[in-house]
């Protein structure tokens, strides 16, 4: 800003002739520069850091001329790395390490509007290119849901776009080896398998997963491909891990769009309680919110191990593992005694009869205090306008669906606003394009004939009339051979699901597996073809975020690969079903005309505040109030077992999936797996900050660096899932909650060995 304002208005040489004052830069940081020569002392990125960011990781230290900006400590800022600071800087004090002398701001060739794709928040951002090279991500001022922040995925992980390891081309699987193909020998190929698997097997054989990094373009052919190509409803995506239920849940309960809620409001509340995951590492932006609302002395709930808000949440619950049932039973057994609830509505009815739960009874299961659930359920009483935010993890449990019952009843009880957290960019946008195994775009389920012969008579083809598997149940199904091909877009199932020896297994017993990536990850390795996908940042479409916001992804570079939407058209044109699509727009203008909920809906629209209510109408098939399994007691008061060690998904601040294992700047901040310990536990163990350790379950082994967390409860041990082979859920057990239809992250026989140079080990 400075050298800009200088550059128009100033004088070309100073006035004074003082010396400079010196200071040499700081490369402490993995990826942050500063040279102190240039702070002028305005304290804008010590204001950023503390009052927006909440990390406090920098101070002004020292005085008068010799001020200047530093983590109070000395050395390196080990800090969010969220770059924000880099933001409001106006000299370049603070600097990105990324391309630092490679060009200068004037240099810039093209500037791209377009959305994060790191997570569910969907942050708007500008990419800046030269070349045919990103050399940075900026917020966008105005607009999106972000306001001029970004965390450090957005703002330094779009490196991996560059990796060395990229697919450039079609590969063909030959005698158990890869080889180059050409585009159209690589569609042939693919048509002719698939064309042969569905005359002899029909099309229930065959079966399609997307990745929630898919635009909605991508997500609505490929469904289309999926019913009126194939003939099957077998078409599922990672949202079914918990998102998508979730939100069908409590859309069946409260109406459609109940949980499209701007993250505005979380600010606004006069309360906040969060559950089922740490919200600043699945989405820091949305996490901030949560700690703005703290600062302006919003009272913040946290129940469970949430580093992020640790200093910012009034009443912190720390349930024993796999024990929030019992904890969320209590409140909700309170809440009702002190709300009263007539009972006469069918809710209302199915609240009532929610068998009650003293918070003595809690106390004895999940270990927390009376006392302080006392206090969490007095400061939530007391709320007038509340959110409630929900991660994934607390849908993840065998009581997966008693859990979103008491959360429901929560909702209904403190009639508050509620938020899902969502890990990946499109969950929300794949959910409403209809890549589920029983919904039709717009939220229509296919089980019901007017809206499927609405979809038929647009596709000109009969659409199978009962819903398909899940992606659960594809992967049981490949086991057992009861589907033959699977076709996956863009999803690293052998690390993206627990248990991977048995997803792997599963896999590895298909006729035939079709792979879209833009990496040969473990799974395309699996594959008979792969097929070299575009980065987000490669091509245009549109995202939705958790919020419901619809927005748009524009190309910034050109890469080698083809979008997914395009590769199945030319698949479906050699099976004799035409798919006309020259560009992502035409797609975007038929999923305007024949889903209701997206009628009319343009990229000129999304280049404003395109939030739900759309101009269509809404309409979701939710859960029936009927079919809710009322819980017993029994199971909401349900024991951790004695002396078992629980293992936990860890969700790093820097890292997201296996895809950031590829970007050099994520890694240079967190390079290497880990497992997190509670101190009572490594104390047991003799284990040390810095130790390595060998954590075993039913499943598998990991050797991993050791770090000791006293948050963390006792008996439970923290791991990350973005590390392929050394992540958490390639030693989880295959566990499926059989209401839900979503995985359980569990692993039972946990044991934690201490790796000595000597033959001596301590174990548990």
């Amino acid at each position: 800003d400075l050298q800009d304002v200088t550059a128009k208005y100033g004088p070309a040489t100073g006035r004074f002739a003082e010396g400079k004052r010196r200071h040499p830069e700081s490369f402490d940081d993995p990826i942050i520069v500063r040279n102190m020569e240039r702070c002028i002392s305005c304290t804008r990125c010590v204001r950023m850091c503390s009052k927006v960011q909440g990390a406090y990781a920098i101070s002004m230290v020292n005085r008068s001329s010799k001020t200047f900006v530093e983590p109070f400590s000395g050395g390196r800022y080990d800090c969010e790395y969220c770059g924000n600071c880099l933001t409001v800087c106006p000299v370049g004090a603070i600097m990105s390490r990324m391309h630092r002398h490679t060009y200068r701001p004037w240099q810039i060739e093209k500037e791209a509007d377009t959305v994060c794709s790191f997570c569910g928040v969907g942050c708007s951002m500008v990419l800046q290119v030269r070349g045919n090279s990103i050399v940075r991500a900026v917020p966008r001022e105005t607009g999106g849901s972000n306001k001029g922040l970004l965390c450090n995925r957005g703002r330094f992980g779009y490196d991996y776009v560059v990796s060395s390891g990229r697919l450039d081309s079609p590969m063909i699987k030959r005698d158990g080896k890869f080889r180059r193909a050409s585009w159209s020998e690589a569609f042939t190929y693919i048509a002719g398998r698939l064309k042969k698997i569905k005359e002899d097997s029909g099309g229930n054989s065959i079966a399609g997963i997307v990745s929630g990094r898919c635009t909605n373009e991508d997500g609505y052919v490929f469904q289309k491909f999926m019913r009126a190509v194939l003939g099957s409803n077998n078409i599922d995506s990672v949202a079914s891990f918990g998102y998508a239920q979730a939100q069908r849940f409590f859309e069946g309960i409260f109406g459609q769009g109940v949980t499209a809620n701007s993250m505005r409001g979380i600010p606004n509340s006069d309360g906040v309680f969060v559950v089922g995951g740490d919200p600043t590492a699945v989405n820091p932006v949305l996490g901030l919110q949560i700690r703005a609302a703290a600062g302006k002395g919003v009272p913040v709930t946290a129940v469970g191990y949430m580093p992020g808000l640790k200093i910012f949440a009034a009443n912190r619950p720390m349930p024993k593992p796999f024990t929030e049932t019992a904890l969320l039973s209590a409140m909700v057994t309170e809440l009702r005694n002190i709300k009263g609830i007539s009972g006469k509505g069918l809710f209302d009815k199915l609240i009532k009869d929610i068998p009650p739960v003293s918070l003595g009874e809690a106390e004895e299961v999940c270990g927390v205090p009376s006392k302080d659930i006392r206090s969490a359920v007095d400061a939530l009483s007391r709320m007038t306008n509340p959110s409630i935010v929900i991660g994934m993890d607390i849908i993840r449990r065998t009581e997966g669906q008693a859990n979103l019952l008491l959360l429901a009843a929560l909702v209904s009880l403190l009639n508050s606003r509620i938020y899902l957290l969502s890990e990946l960019p499109n969950e929300q946008g794949l959910t409403d394009m209809g890549c589920l195994p029983d919904m039709l775009p717009g939220g229509r389920h296919l089980t019901v004939e007017s809206f499927r012969r609405r979809y038929e008579e647009f596709f000109g083809v009969d659409i199978p009339s009962s819903p398909g598997m899940g992606i659960m149940e594809m992967i049981e199904a490949a086991h057992d051979k009861k589907i033959k091909a699977l076709y996956v877009m863009g999803e690293d199932l052998v690390y993206s699901m627990p248990d991977s020896a048995y997803v792997k297994a599963a896999l590895s017993k298909l006729d035939f597996l079709v792979m879209h990536d833009i990496f040969m990850t473990e799974t395309a390795g699996l594959a008979d073809v792969v097929i070299p996908s575009l980065s987000w940042s490669e091509k245009e479409g549109s995202y939705t975020n958790l919020e419901r916001r619809m927005q748009i992804v524009r190309k910034a570079v050109e890469g080698k690969g083809m979008e997914e939407w395009r590769t199945v058209s030319e698949i479906s044109r050699l099976l004799g079903f035409n798919m006309d699509y020259k560009s992502s727009g035409d797609v975007r203008a038929e999923i305007a005309k024949v889903s209701p909920l997206h009628k009319d809906i343009t990229y000129e629209d999304m280049t404003g505040e395109c939030m739900w209510p759309y101009k269509g109408e809404p309409l979701r098939h939710g859960i029936s109030l009927e079919d809710i399994e009322m819980p017993d007691k029994g199971s909401l008061l349900k024991r951790p077992e004695k002396d078992r060690i629980y293992i936990g998904v860890d969700k790093p601040l820097f890292h997201f999936e296996t895809l950031s294992r590829n970007s050099e700047a994520l890694s240079s901040i967190a390079p290497e797996p880990y497992m997190n310990v509670g101190k009572a536990l490594a104390g047991r163990l003799f284990l040390a900050e810095g130790d390595s350790a060998n954590v075993s379950t039913a499943a598998g082994s990991l050797k991993l660096s050791v770090r000791v967390d006293p948050d963390i409860p006792d008996n439970s041990v923290m791991v990350p899932d973005n590390f392929g082979d050394k992540g958490v859920y390639a030693i989880m057990q295959w566990k499926v909650n059989s209401a839900l239809k979503a995985p359980v992250t569990d692993a039972e026989g946990v044991t934690i060995k201490k790796m000595k140079h000597a033959a001596e080990e301590v174990a548990v």
